[in-house]
């Protein structure tokens, strides 16, 4: 069953973790709410990195070779030269 709920993207997280983080680094908020938002905080930072590491599986996984076959290729390597070590 779907609740309707409209997945935020990874910019709509994002902003709201910088909300969130200034919204805490104010001295009038309560523990409640404190503890709400770092919640929040938390939960929010756990989907943005599980998209981040499902996206580079997908790049991982499309890197093409110049012949038109596609490679696994480390990221860290991405843009550089095969013989470049």
């Amino acid at each position: 069953m779907t609740t309707g709920r409209k997945v935020p993207s990874l910019e709509e997280d994002l902003g709201r973790l910088d909300a969130i983080v200034r919204a805490l680094e104010t001295e009038d908020v309560d523990l409640d709410r404190a503890l709400a938002l770092f919640e929040e905080g938390v939960e929010r930072l756990r989907t943005a990195r599980e998209r981040l590491g499902e996206a580079e599986l997908r790049l991982r996984q499309l890197r093409e070779t110049a012949d038109g076959g596609v490679r696994l290729d480390d990221l860290h390597r991405a843009g550089r030269e095969p013989n470049d070590d």
